[in-house]
């Protein structure tokens, strides 16, 4: 009797765990290892896997332009900024999301690929719409699809400033850009040491 009330249990709690797992929106604990990241988030790495069949780009590079876009905060707004000094004002851009994407960017994602009901604080959404852009920077501007640096360059200046040049005399960013390809090629590697478990894991997504 003990036996089957505890299969009960596991047949209805389980479930449960797992559709709170890939529906919560708090960041992965170590945002950091990637091979944790997929751990924790049970979905998430399939939703990459999707993104990087659909697109072309490696989860490495996906997932470092999602670290450093918004640290794997689903509702990442940038911040405010201040009028005279201490109030808040205005934000600088209608950024939001994982992906950190703009409104007309997005609304433009979700025509071409015509999913209207795409949201930025969705996961699986945010990284398919990574994909998508880095691709359009790989067809359109000949950038390497495994080219973290430029992809990144690209995604924050937009195809029109990138081939302007207008990354050139913004060492900051240049210093940004670096950070996300020295990650991708980190986050590569961890998912080199972990691809093998994670493709036997028992997550159904």
């Amino acid at each position: 009797m003990n036996f089957q009330k505890n299969c009960y249990y596991l047949v209805k709690v389980v479930p449960m765990l797992v559709v709170l797992s890939a529906c919560s929106t708090a960041p992965p604990a170590d945002i950091d290892n990637l091979c944790r990241v997929f751990e924790q988030k049970g979905g998430w790495h399939k939703f990459a896997q999707r993104s990087e069949k659909r697109w072309g780009v490696p989860i490495s590079v996906l997932m470092a332009t999602v670290h450093q876009e918004s640290r794997f905060r689903a509702k990442a707004k940038p911040p405010r900024r201040k009028v005279l000094g201490f109030i808040p004002g205005p934000r600088p851009s209608s950024a939001y999301g994982y992906a950190q994407a703009i409104d007309e960017t997005w609304q433009r994602y979700s025509r071409e690929v015509g999913n209207r009901g795409a949201d930025r604080d969705k996961f699986k959404d945010a990284i398919d719409f990574i994909g998508w852009y880095h691709a359009k920077t790989v067809t359109d501007l000949g950038v390497p699809a495994h080219d973290a640096y430029h992809l990144y360059l690209a995604y924050h200046q937009g195809h029109g400033g990138f081939s302007r040049g207008s990354y050139q005399s913004k060492h900051w960013l240049k210093k940004v850009a670096k950070k996300v390809s020295v990650r991708a090629r980190g986050f590569q590697n961890q998912y080199n040491s972990c691809h093998a478990e994670l493709e036997k894991g028992w997550w159904p997504f």
